[in-house]
């Protein structure tokens, strides 16, 4: 029936954004100017093909019910998220340098338990505005897999980040490790968890196959790893109940077209590849907004510059849809957001809260315009890569914004336009007289060729404005053009039609 072939289809999208997330999303990416920098959180040790854990005394036939919320487990992920604090600690004070500081002793516990303060760290941008969100990622996902739901999960994370400052580093505990691990863990570990669920859900309701469960394992690995290591404790599929969806891939071409203040050595020309993917978008009929993340949208950019230029994530959290005659339906409400930007010159990452709105409306019989609209505050970290202190970037609490739009002109052509601003200023900071300003743009235009694809042409601008008591005024601004080939999903641009 339609659903099932709905589900189908949606799961077919995810598969084709496979390989794009693996290649973007490994932890073990390098970065364009830190190559060396900082310990990079190992994965999971490699699930064994026999059950593992604390035993089930229902036995293993009892499968979550997401609805009902049977079969759920608080210890199974509370035991996993002790056992992968205690394996990476165990690697870097052996691996990572400087290995003393990972050699913690019950001394440097009580310690940091009783009479430690916490400070903001020193760490490189990369290792704590990327690589610690990606492990809250798998401190949630080890919840998320067992039955948890996002509320619990998001527990569990700020629960496994708390652990690892206490016991996991001698240094002195990080506020900014636990803010960024527990919401950018949670704000990027849902959209991985629920793409990872939509690969899985097949048309028939029968098991996924194994090219579908390695793909999931690779774009969620907690997901993988519970539903491989406990059997059929956590094989039940999470319920998409079939999203309205776009996801658009692109490769291709860079070329930076003009740039101010900047260093000689940023690379001008060279690849680049994005993934899109909208999941909820509102306007589907039957579809509800009750759980968070019902919709978000995740966009992840890798150059050859920059092997991480960007993640961009987006939910909303507690919200509604609405309605406006009978050409537009939307959603507003609560969103949470986890951004991390670095094109070359300078950087910027938040996790934010924000109030906003998601919407299409139908202008004519064949032409829709999509957008969203956010405003809110974060806390977030800003910087140039040339600066000379010990660290190169500026915490702060951050007011955000976010105006994007969509047209889409019948399946032959769209129009995207993007803007976003971050003022990073010196509240809750360790430099209070420093402040960030990032104005970032982008704009292309794709005209599809033929059945699912397509090409594009982008142009991106990038403006930070940076103002320090001990360092001049940095004014500087890098743009670029990229001509792609676009691949499209099964629903083309992404108009939803409920009339």
């Amino acid at each position: 029936n339609a659903p099932e072939v709905g589900r189908s289809r949606l799961a077919g999208e995810c598969l084709r954004a496979f390989l794009f997330c693996a290649l973007t999303l490994a932890p073990s990416a390098g970065f364009a100017e830190e190559l060396n920098s900082a310990a990079t959180p190992t994965p999971p040790a490699t699930p064994q093909a026999f059950p593992i854990g604390p035993p089930d005394p229902e036995g293993s036939k009892q499968s979550p019910s997401w609805e009902m919320r049977t079969g759920r487990s608080y210890l199974i992920p509370a035991f996993e998220i002790l056992a992968y604090g205690f394996l990476l600690n165990l690697y870097d004070r052996h691996y990572t340098e400087p290995k003393d500081e990972y050699r913690t002793t019950g001394n440097t516990i009580r310690t940091h338990l009783t009479d430690s303060r916490w400070v903001l760290d020193r760490d490189q941008f990369s290792v704590n505005q990327f690589l610690h969100p990606y492990g809250g990622t798998v401190y949630f996902g080890l919840a998320r897999s067992a039955g948890l739901n996002f509320w619990e999960s998001w527990l569990y994370a700020g629960a496994g980040s708390f652990l690892w400052e206490i016991a996991g580093e001698k240094t002195l505990p990080s506020i900014n490790d636990q803010i960024t691990t527990t919401f950018g863990g949670t704000f990027l570990g849902e959209p991985l968890f629920r793409m990872a669920n939509l690969l899985l859900e097949s048309g028939d309701g029968g098991k996924p196959g194994f090219w579908r469960e390695l793909a999931a394992a690779v774009i969620s690995p907690p997901t993988g790893f519970n539903r491989l290591a406990f059997g059929n404790r956590f094989d039940e599929v999470y319920p998409s109940h079939n999203p309205a969806t776009f996801l658009r891939l692109q490769v291709g071409g860079t070329q930076t077209s003009s740039s101010q203040n900047v260093s000689s050595s940023i690379k001008e020309q060279g690849a680049t590849g994005d993934l899109t993917f909208t999941y909820g978008l509102p306007g589907k009929s039957g579809y509800t907004y009750t759980r968070p993340f019902d919709y978000f949208d995740i966009h992840l950019t890798s150059t050859t510059a920059n092997t991480i230029q960007s993640i961009e994530t987006r939910g909303l959290l507690i919200g509604t849809s609405y309605a406006s005659g009978d050409s537009t339906r939307g959603i507003w409400g609560l969103y949470g957001s986890y951004d991390y930007i670095a094109p070359q010159i300078f950087r910027v990452s938040t996790t934010a809260l924000s109030l906003g709105t998601t919407w299409q409306t139908w202008l004519s019989q064949g032409v829709a315009l999509q957008g969203t609209s956010l405003g809110g505050v974060g806390y977030g970290a800003a910087g140039s890569v040339q600066r000379a202190d010990e660290r190169d970037y500026h915490y702060g609490t951050t007011p955000q914004a976010l105006l994007s739009f969509r047209l889409i002109l019948g399946d032959r052509a769209m129009l995207d336009v993007t803007g976003r601003e971050y003022y990073v200023t010196g509240l809750l900071s360790a430099d209070p007289q420093g402040r960030e300003n990032i104005l970032r743009a982008d704009g292309s235009f794709t005209v599809r060729i033929f059945d699912h694809h397509g090409i594009a042409v982008r142009y991106a601008v990038s403006h930070r404005d940076a103002n320090y008591p001990q360092v001049a005024f940095r004014d500087q601004t890098v743009s670029s053009v990229s001509l792609m080939y676009v691949l499209l999903g099964n629903s083309g641009f992404g108009a939803v039609d409920w009339r």
